[in-house]
């Protein structure tokens, strides 16, 4: 009798101890390929679907505030006739921190520039796959750099060598070439330097972005980009002075080695 009734304990515990193969919903998830808990904060949402409690259109965009349900995001695209009480579906766009908008006067501490927004429930299956590329996917005169806002992760912020010729250097500052040389040193630093404008996008992201060279560097370190309050024109010659900072990654591509930002500009 004894003998059974320690067999019996012993199966008793073996079914306690392992003997359910029955997969718990973290095994069972894990098998299915869900991603686990340490790659789950990266996770990315395809987009949200909500009603608009606030709008607004300011510099050619349509600003909108979007409760889900369960929070309230702000979101901006290209202008877009919406209004207060629609409900409407957004895709995932790219996450702006502080956003300052000097047309509005106001600062966004988050703020998702999107592709469109869509009426609910008709969002393209292309924007729910993935995320729209750069400020939006906005093209046009929206773009900082050369080309569509959008289309994937190459890299945008190319703008071609022209070969400038006959630009001295600033007293006191430094050349182009000499900016990418040293940047390691020179992140967080103010920087004084005189280039020909090539390139120049107004009011994208609350600023103005001035592309110039100087004819000092080659390739990529051939054009620095600056962003300003002030404007300015293809071919003008200025003196440009502003903080650098070095590997700014604005999302979908739009990444720079070297930027120098907010800085002041004088025409020459």
């Amino acid at each position: 009798m004894l003998i059974l009734m320690s067999v019996a304990l012993m199966a008793l515990l073996a079914g306690c101890n392992g003997g359910d193969k029955r997969e718990t919903p973290a095994t069972a998830a894990d098998q299915a390929g869900s991603p686990s808990a340490e790659t789950a904060a990266a996770a990315v949402p395809t987009g949200w679907t909500g009603e608009i409690t606030e709008t607004m259109d300011s510099g050619g965009y349509t600003y909108i505030q979007l409760d889900t349900g369960t929070e309230k995001i702000w979101a901006a695209a290209t202008q877009t006739k919406v209004a207060v009480g629609q409900r409407v579906s957004v895709p995932q766009g790219m996450l702006m921190q502080d956003f300052q908008s000097t047309t509005l006067n106001r600062t966004f501490p988050e703020i998702y520039f999107v592709s469109g927004f869509y009426p609910e429930g008709q969002m393209p299956i292309a924007q729910m796959a993935k995320p729209s590329g750069g400020m939006g996917g906005m093209t046009g005169s929206a773009s900082p750099n050369d080309g569509a806002m959008g289309g994937g992760g190459a890299a945008h912020n190319t703008v071609p060598d022209a070969e400038v010729s006959g630009v001295e250097k600033v007293s006191g500052g430094y050349d182009i070439a000499e900016i990418y040389a040293q940047k390691a040193g020179l992140d967080g630093k103010t920087v004084k330097v005189r280039g020909r404008v090539i390139k120049f996008t107004p009011r994208v992201m609350g600023t103005n972005w001035i592309h110039i060279q100087d004819g000092s560097g080659h390739g990529e370190t051939a054009d620095l980009t600056v962003t300003s309050s002030v404007e300015v024109q293809a071919g003008d010659l200025v003196v440009i002075s502003g903080a650098v900072a070095v590997d700014k990654d604005f999302g979908a591509g739009y990444k720079y080695s070297v930027i120098v930002e907010n800085a002041t500009v004088t025409k020459e």
